[in-house]
This record gives C-alpha cells, sequence and structure tokens, in this order.
C-alpha cells in the first residue's frame, strides 16, 4: 500500500532529503508543507517538483485552519514533522521564534492531527503515524568519558533552541497518552550534506575558505559533535515513520565524533586537494578563533542500537565518505544553489511566484 506522507518543513535541509528519498525509492505521495521562511528553498526540491506525487503548500504550521483544509484535502497516512527554527545562535538572539514556531507550532500540528484521527476509520487509525523529529540537544551535555544519550537519557536543554525542542517532544507524547493520537519522536545528532544553509558549521566552513574569508571557531574548537550525513538519516526517518509503533522513540546518530576543530581542519585539507589555493598554501591558515557561544554545549554522543536492532538501519556514510561527497557537491554548486541562497535570489524567486 502506497501512503500519504506529510512532511512539514520539506524546503528545509532535512526536509527536502526525506522528500527526495520519498519520491526516487517509494511509490508514496508526499504533499510538503513550509512557510518559506530564510531556510526553506524550492530549488532544494527542483529535482523531484515535476513528479505527479509531489505537491506543495506555503503554509504556517501555526495556522490551524490552514492545517485542518490540508489534512482534510490531501488524506495523509502519516504526518513527518521537520519544520523548526533550528540554529542555536538564532535562538539566543531571538528566541521567541523558536517558542512560537518549535512549540506552538508543533501543538497546532498535533490538534489538527487529532481531529483528523476522528475521522478515520480503525484500520486506518490502525495505520497513521505522527512523526515528530527531533535533536540530540534535548539531552543536554555530556561529559567526555565514552558516555552515550540513550533514548531513556533524561532531558537538560542548555540554549532557547533545545529547550523549545524538548517541549515539543513532551507535548507529542502527551497528545499519544492523553488523546491516543499515534505518535513516534525521532532524536537525531548533528547532520551534514547537500543543500545545508550556509550558516551552519561546514557549509559555512566550505563557502568562507573559498571567497578566502576567516574561518570562525567558537573557543577552542574542542566542542564534540556526532556527524549523520543526511541522507543517511533520511532513510532512518522513512523506517521510523513507516514501520515504528506507537510511542516509540529512537535515537539516530553516525557514531562519528569529531572536535569542532578537527572537522575544520579535515574540510580545509579536502579543499586543499580538490580546489588549491591560488598562492600554494593551506586553507587552514584562514582559520580563527572566536568567543564562544553561552551555554555552549560540551559533547553530544548517541546510541544508536536500537533502531539498528530493532529496523535495521545503519548509516552508509562514514564521516570521511559523507565528507568528501558534501564539500564536492559546494564546489559543484558554489555558483549555482549556494550562490542562489547567498544572494537571495531564491527569497525574491519565490516572492515572483506570489509563494
Amino acid at each position: 500500500m502506497s501512503r500519504r506522507i506529510i512532511v512539514t518543513g520539506g524546503a528545509g535541509f532535512i526536509g527536502s532529503a526525506v522528500v527526495r528519498h520519498i519520491i526516487r525509492n517509494t511509490t508514496d505521495s508526499v504533499c510538503v508543507i513550509d512557510k518559506l521562511t530564510y531556510a526553506g528553498n524550492l530549488d532544494s526540491l527542483a529535482e523531484v517538483s515535476n513528479s505527479d506525487r509531489y505537491s506543495f503548500e506555503c503554509a504556517d504550521i501555526c495556522d490551524r485552519a490552514a492545517m485542518d483544509r490540508i489534512f482534510a484535502g490531501f488524506r495523509p497516512t502519516n504526518i513527518m514533522h521537520l519544520a523548526a527554527e533550528s540554529h542555536v545562535d538564532r535562538s539566543i538572539d531571538g528566541p521567541g521564534e523558536f517558542i512560537q514556531t518549535n512549540i506552538f507550532g508543533t501543538y497546532t500540528l498535533l490538534e489538527a492531527a487529532r481531529k483528523y484521527c476522528c475521522t478515520l476509520t480503525a484500520e486506518e487509525l490502525e495505520f497513521f503515524r505522527f512523526h515528530h523529529i527531533s535533536t540530540d540537544e534535548v539531552y543536554g551535555d555530556l561529559p567526555d568519558d565514552g558516555s552515550l544519550f540513550t533514548e531513556n537519557t533524561a532531558y537538560a536543554p542548555s540554549s532557547p533552541y533545545s529547550a523549545s525542542k524538548a517541549a515539543s517532544d513532551h507535548l507529542v507524547r502527551a497528545w499519544l497518552r492523553t488523546f491516543k493520537v499515534p505518535t513516534v519522536v525521532t532524536n537525531c545528532s548533528n547532520n551534514y550534506g547537500p543543500y545545508h544553509f550556509p550558516e551552519k558549521l561546514i557549509p559555512l566552513i566550505i563557502l568562507h575558505a573559498l571567497d578566502g574569508k576567516e574561518l570562525p571557531v567558537y573557543g577552542a574548537g574542542l566542542q564534540i559533535r556526532d556527524w549523520l550525513y543526511v541522507e543517511d538519516h533520511a532513510r532512518a526517518l522513512y523506517l521510523v515513520s513507516t514501520q515504528a509503533a506507537p510511542g516509540s522513540t529512537y535515537n539516530i546518530g553516525g557514531r562519528n565524533e569529531k572536535r569542532n576543530i578537527d572537522v575544520v581542519k579535515s574540510i580545509c585539507t579536502l579543499l586543499d586537494e580538490l580546489s588549491p589555493r591560488s598562492d600554494g598554501k593551506s586553507y587552514s591558515e584562514q582559520i580563527v578563533f572566536v568567543k564562544d557561544r553561552p551555554g555552549h554545549d560540551m559533547r553530544y554522543a548517541i546510541d544508536a542500537d536500537k533502531i539498528r536492532n530493532e529496523l535495521g538501519w545503519m548509516p552508509l556514510e562514514t564521516f570521511e565518505s559523507g565528507l568528501r561527497k558534501t564539500v564536492k557537491w559546494y564546489l559543484e554548486h558554489k555558483d549555482s544553489w549556494c550562490a542562489g541562497v547567498l544572494s537571495g535570489k531564491y527569497k525574491m524567486e519565490r516572492l515572483g511566484r506570489g509563494d
């Protein structure tokens, strides 16, 4: 049976990877809901947008009337909820938008789903899933002692972003227990790969390096993150959405713990090989250390054994293979997708289309 899947935030980085995966590899239909804020880019969906199984709705997840209309018209079997404000620095500068989108927006979607579930038959309701995609940052900081986040780790968010995601996770579980909406939750580690908005670490370092700019690293760059290639994540998310039992939680990670400074140096090494500087020097000479972010967590690391053991998922990319693919992609798309994002052209084009 083919599914009908709503992907909120489907024009964003992870969301667009999910949509491309579904259209390329399944017979399912997808309805993308995206407000098209700064990080939403329809160019990231261009290769699948001509499919008769793809549709797009420019809407705000906080708009209950719009959500009710879309649910009633599309009749989804699955909701994959990725729409979120997600940049920690932005949450420190202006937490209000994070509270609105990540908490109130998730509440609005849950209420729309609760109403929609009342229209389903018992068989349809058994098939239906509301899948909330979250982050490992809800767990807070880990000591550098080999310990890992599991699905049972207590929540201890440090930033307005992670606190808003923790709140939305709790809402999703409450709507399952209280209202019987069939929900599942996943918490992922840091994603990287093609179509990543250039304010995030890896694309920012690549593009700054190529433009001859300084490569800013917080503190001494000793913060440790677990890195997950975005297409591996998309495969995992589809598995959970279509196979997990209601009430399930899965951690999704790449088992690729790297210090930020080592990630930056690895990018510089790849660029030295693939696109050398004209003066023969290494891109690593552009690295500068800047004042650390307030409340910066030192280490995240995920135990992904549960999803491997129960659903058979494992990442296909190592950090080395995924990073090489990512750097090559940015080199190949620097004058197209990247230029459009950096110039704001993608936003002007959608205004011209009336989006």
